[in-house]
């Protein structure tokens, strides 16, 4: 382990520490300093982004990337960039996190015990292609009070390296927030040797492939908050509005297949089979150029029901394709004979990332989305919904399948963590017992509240 990559390390809790005493105003500042810089060097962005894509094209063509990672590369076209900056404004208006009383509990006069909201301390973030995820984790972990230290994908590295600059240029204009609040890694070593400072890195948080997520988990004693795949499922109940159904199941797949929340599975009640239900709903996918992985009696109805041009797309299902995030316009279709078994299904094969119901009957709905185990579970509406931009959160960090501290689309709220404050005056615990005072165990208002 290098000497220099502690010292970054340090730095960082260093920096931590510093921003404890921050208030939300000085925190502001610095967000809309941040803007203001950023749209001022808009052009060196642009031009590192450009050099980034050129030679991403060239990876692609050899096969050692993912369109759908190159995909996430740019940051150029269209309201992208514009995006970006709105999303650091909209972070702004958010409330500070930090310094609030969850628990204020009376335990005897004078003796005044206070649950309160602080930030986790210093983040690792990881993460490939999508540079604007450097802006998005900075803003909120400089909201949240935290430091955190980035590293991207090397198909990123100029446009990385350069936005990093640029918001550490803004901070370094500001009296209130160290320079080292944010800070970039850019090799795989740093990461590996990154991993081993628990004693001044308090989360890791990944965000890619299941191959980057899982070496991750396996490689470091620090918390992990993440999720490897996105295998999101639809399912179209026999009670279902076919015409709701269609809506839903083709955003769900087409809106951006290359997201974590794109639906990779349909699962479909096999009454639908009999009706034209089904085929209204895998039509509209064809005609979408979604290709259909089927099970035999989805995939037999399929291609004596549709025109001759779609059978291209009607193939056969192998077991793996229901443990597969295609990240494309491919998914997999499957028929269950009712709502307990598409839990199952899910429940076994999906990623507790994001699911849906498509019925009309409440009763099966509240079982589908009290039984499914996913950080989502939605009732009508598209898997495209799970994402801290649409849940309201102004950014989020990355979505997260654990079960613990934080879960599903993490904004804020996920980058704090809590403190217990005593206020006491010379209390000794050996006053309070069987025969001696007793706790009085009596809530506070928050009129007296006393810090």
């Amino acid at each position: 382990m290098t000497n220099t990559i502690t010292d970054l390390a340090r730095a960082s809790r260093l920096a931590s520490v510093s921003l404890q005493g921050v208030t939300d105003e000085q925190k502001n500042e610095a967000l809309l300093r941040i803007k203001q810089v950023l749209g001022e060097r808009r052009q060196e962005i642009f031009e590192a982004n450009e050099k980034d894509k050129k030679a991403a094209e060239e990876m692609v063509a050899q096969g050692k990337l993912s369109a759908s990672l190159f995909k996430r590369l740019d940051i150029c076209n269209g309201d992208k960039f514009e995006t970006i900056l709105n999303g650091v404004s909209d972070i702004a208006k958010l409330d500070d996190p930090t310094k609030k009383v969850t628990l204020a509990t009376k335990l005897d006069e004078g003796l005044e015990l206070y649950r309160v909201t602080v930030p986790v301390g210093v983040l690792l973030t990881i993460f490939e292609a999508r540079p604007e995820v450097v802006v998005n984790i900075s803003c909120l972990a400089l909201k949240s009070g935290n430091a955190v230290i980035l590293k991207g994908g090397k198909e990123a590295t100029h446009t990385n390296a350069v936005l990093a600059r640029v918001i550490g240029d803004a901070l370094a204009t500001l009296p209130t927030i160290p320079r080292e609040a944010v800070q970039i890694v850019e090799t795989r070593e740093d990461i590996n040797a990154l991993l081993d400072l628990d004693r001044y890195i308090d989360l890791v948080v990944p965000r890619g492939s299941n191959s980057l997520v899982s070496y991750i988990q396996n490689h470091t004693r620090i918390p992990v908050l993440g999720h490897a795949d996105g295998i999101c499922a639809v399912y179209v109940d026999k009670d279902a509005d076919i015409a709701k159904a269609t809506r839903i199941v083709v955003d769900a797949k087409t809106h951006y297949p290359a997201a974590c929340n794109a639906a990779e599975t349909l699962l479909v009640h096999e009454s639908l089979l009999k009706s034209d239900g089904f085929t209204t709903i895998a039509e509209a996918l064809l005609k979408a150029d979604v290709t259909l992985k089927c099970e035999p009696k989805p995939r037999e109805v399929l291609l004596a029901k549709t025109e001759q041009k779609y059978h291209g797309k009607i193939v056969a299902a192998a077991p793996e394709d229901f443990d597969t995030e295609f990240l494309e316009h491919t998914i997999a279709v499957k028929t269950v004979p009712d709502v307990s078994a598409a839990v199952e299904h899910i429940n076994e094969h999906g990623s507790k990332h994001t699911d849906c119901i498509v019925t009309e009957n409440a009763q099966t709905a509240d079982i589908f989305t009290t039984r499914v185990a996913s950080a989502g579970c939605y009732w009508n509406a598209s898997t495209r919904f799970a994402d801290g931009f649409r849940y309201g959160f102004g950014a989020e960090v990355g979505v997260s399948t654990n079960k613990t501290h934080a879960r599903g689309p993490v904004g804020l709220e996920g980058l704090v963590i809590y403190k217990y404050k005593l206020l006491g005056n010379g209390n000794i615990a050996g006053e309070y017992g069987s025969g001696k005072k007793s706790y009085l165990h009596q809530k506070i208002q928050p009129e007296n509240y006393k810090l």
